[in-house]
């Protein structure tokens, strides 16, 4: 079995520190990008075999990056774990669009570890 590689999206060093030791202690490797723009990049560049993602971030937001990754034919069936600040809400309002479909998981951070890993096993391994 090949190792698996996770791209972490996210504008918090703290939050990307965490999700990459969490990761590579899980036996993943990881790959960091801080913003959409970079993300998207990363993305074409390295084919992840999943994806997290924040939703607010400077320069381009998760939501574009999002849609960027579902418009493109070599990106779209990478799975993607929406890891945010922002509310249930919003998680509703992305669930209910007809021009994407929903991300593979969404959660609301803090997130449990456990909790975390148990989704990305369940969609990777």
């Amino acid at each position: 079995m090949s190792t698996k590689k996770i791209l972490v999206v996210d504008d918090e060093p703290d939050i990307v520190k965490w999700l990459t030791v969490l990761f590579e202690n899980s036996g993943y490797i990881v790959i960091q990008a801080i913003d959409g723009n970079e993300g998207l990049t990363k993305a074409q560049e390295e084919k992840p075999d999943l994806i997290t993602l924040d939703i607010s971030m400077p320069n381009e937001s998760g939501i574009k990056m999002y849609r960027s990754l579902c418009d493109s034919d070599s990106l779209k069936a990478i799975p993607v774990v929406m890891l945010t600040g922002v509310s249930r809400e919003f998680e509703r309002f992305i669930s209910s669009r007809k021009q994407v479909p929903a991300p593979a998981a969404y959660f609301e951070k803090p997130v449990k570890d456990h909790e975390l890993l148990d989704k990305i096993k369940e969609l990777i391994n």
